[in-house]
């Protein structure tokens, strides 16, 4: 009995161990040009989604201002995409 519970003890604390060094492997590297781009679309269907929710409630003014500031974040995570992508051509 106590050799089984030591020996799960063990699995337990190996498992633990591999997925937390595995953890940040996996993260994706969104300062790219390509990781910008990616974020400027994830931006806009935020704003899609905002916009019509608030839409959905009768809101208008508001589905605007929230649509506006989601465009105008989108909008710069594409010129710094754009950005990226040209100093990496030209240099």
């Amino acid at each position: 009995m106590k050799r089984k519970i030591m020996q799960s003890l063990t699995l337990i604390s190996i498992g633990l161990i591999l997925s937390f060094i595995a953890m940040p492997a996996r993260a994706q590297n969104s300062n790219t040009s390509g990781g910008e781009m990616r974020t400027s679309g994830s931006e806009m269907k935020r704003a899609g989604k905002t916009g019509a929710h608030y839409m959905k409630h009768g809101r208008v003014f508001r589905a605007g201002k929230h649509f506006g500031k989601h465009t105008g974040r989108a909008g710069k995570h594409f010129g710094r995409g754009t950005k990226k992508a040209v100093k990496h051509i030209i240099s």
